[in-house]
């Protein structure tokens, strides 16, 4: 349990130093295939690409520690 905890927060870090040393990862919410529909009194937002980007990268981190 320690090592899956100090992977994760790892992780988190280098998240974190990506996100501040390239400021154009935050319009990753904002990809082609992201749907955004807005009405009068309504908004929907649904990040189909932008859930598909990030499940591969999380399955392929678990992939790779997974191997160990």
């Amino acid at each position: 349990m320690s090592r899956l905890l100090i992977m994760a927060g790892v992780v988190l870090v280098v998240l974190g130093l990506c996100w501040h040393l390239f400021p154009k990862m935050g319009s990753l919410g904002r990809l082609p295939g992201d749907f955004l529909i807005q009405k009068k009194n309504f908004t929907f937002y649904f990040p189909l690409t932008t859930s598909i980007l990030l499940s591969g990268f999380v399955s392929l981190i678990l992939y790779l520690f997974s191997k160990r």
